[in-house]
């Protein structure tokens, strides 16, 4: 075999890959990371200062181990890390009874035994004053294990506790091919070329550019942040309006949560399929923020929480990908053993990261994954 600069490389340290590298590291494999940018950037997936993170996931049964999986391990990366990455403020999914989010999210919890109780409008509009607008039919499952992630602290985390652990990283530096060969992998970037023996693949928006045939695409997603009105500030405290998703009458769901810290705008936005949801080229991403980006959200306020100015205090523009039946890429394409994939976070991925990271390092070390995750092999859409 020709020699090699590590046995695994880690392309892309976003939320799955600086996760990858972590607990790769931590098996004390020799791995280097690459990313196109600064880990924590703001050009990705995983930036926007929060993700929600609960354990009654309704996207997938098998998702439930997943995150419960995750969440422990957000908490050994803060042992680890020695920084506060997770928010225990409860969670919220509510809407009509006959809808599709809080029944399908009670079935879920039931079926797995979540921690997470039924409360009815008026219960939620007492404990919760900001969802004033919640109508009388509506209801709403609270998860009191539910909460939020930093984003952007928790990829720099976990790559600095992975160099700790001896993985070398390669920030600012953009891999532009992946090459498989006779028996290592070449991986081309804008400094050398590297040789590996295994690669994991976690680039993001790019991950189709690099590993063609995975049925991705770009999602050009806006982030939103709104200001209470001073009469209601005292009702959007974290403790008060903690992480959601509320399914509305027209059958659109918003999400968001409350403030953390002072000084801080309420964070809201629209789930995926809003109609400024642009299919996008990642290379030439408009991340202008405009008002096409922001109304959809803005004009339910007045109704859904009207404490709320329905003119955005600031936006940004977050970019992830997309697979057809929105459930991740995580596994061998076309089989090969020394090529891994993770991605296709389809708006629901992060939480998950840890997770996803301990279960793509043992796909490429040759190990027994630490759960089922049939449901996300890539070769389920050439099948």
């Amino acid at each position: 075999m020709a020699s090699v600069d590590a046995d695994v490389a880690v392309i892309g340290l976003g939320a799955f890959g600086a996760s990858a590298l972590w607990r790769l590291a931590g098996k004390g494999v020799d791995v280097i990371g690459f990313e196109r940018h600064t880990p924590g950037h703001a050009y990705g997936s995983s930036h926007g200062g929060s993700r929600m993170f609960r354990t009654a996931c309704l996207e997938h049964p098998g998702l439930v181990d997943l995150a419960r999986l995750s969440r422990d391990l957000w908490r050994e990366l803060e042992t680890e890390s020695g920084q506060d990455l997770f928010t225990a403020s409860g969670g919220l999914l509510a809407g009509p009874r006959s809808g599709h989010l809080v029944p399908a999210a009670l079935a879920v919890a039931r079926a797995h035994g979540v921690a997470a109780d039924l409360l009815d409008a008026a219960e939620v509009r007492r404990r919760f004053p900001a969802h004033d607008g919640l109508a009388d039919d509506h209801v709403a499952l609270w998860e009191p294990g539910a909460g939020l992630v930093r984003p952007e602290a928790a990829i720099r985390a976990a790559v600095e506790v992975a160099a700790d652990a001896g993985a070398r990283v390669y920030a600012d530096t953009r891999v532009s091919a992946v090459r498989p060969g006779a028996d290592h992998v070449s991986i081309v970037t804008t400094v050398r070329e590297f040789r590996v023996r295994r690669v994991v693949v976690t680039a993001g928006a790019w991950l189709g550019a690099l590993v063609p045939g995975l049925s991705l695409e770009a999602v050009r997603m806006p982030m939103t942040w709104f200001a209470a009105r001073p009469e209601a500030a005292d009702d959007f405290h974290i403790s008060r309006f903690p992480a959601f998703i509320r399914e509305l009458d027209d059958g659109t769901c918003l999400w968001g949560h409350g403030t953390v810290r002072a000084g801080e705008d309420v964070k809201l936005g629209l789930e995926d399929g809003g109609s400024t949801f642009d299919v996008v080229d990642a290379e030439v991403l408009d991340r202008g923020f405009r008002r096409a980006d922001w109304a959809g959200v803005g004009e339910r306020l007045p109704a859904a929480i009207p404490g709320l100015e329905a003119v955005p205090a600031r936006g940004e523009i977050c970019l992830f990908t997309r697979t057809p039946d929105r459930q991740f890429v995580l596994g061998r394409p076309a089989g090969d053993p020394r090529v891994v994939v993770g991605g296709g976070c389809s708006g629901h991925g992060f939480k998950h990261a840890t997770g996803v990271g301990e279960v793509l390092a043992a796909l490429v070390v040759g190990e027994e994954p630490p759960l089922g995750v049939e449901f996300t092999d890539p070769a389920r859409f050439a099948r």
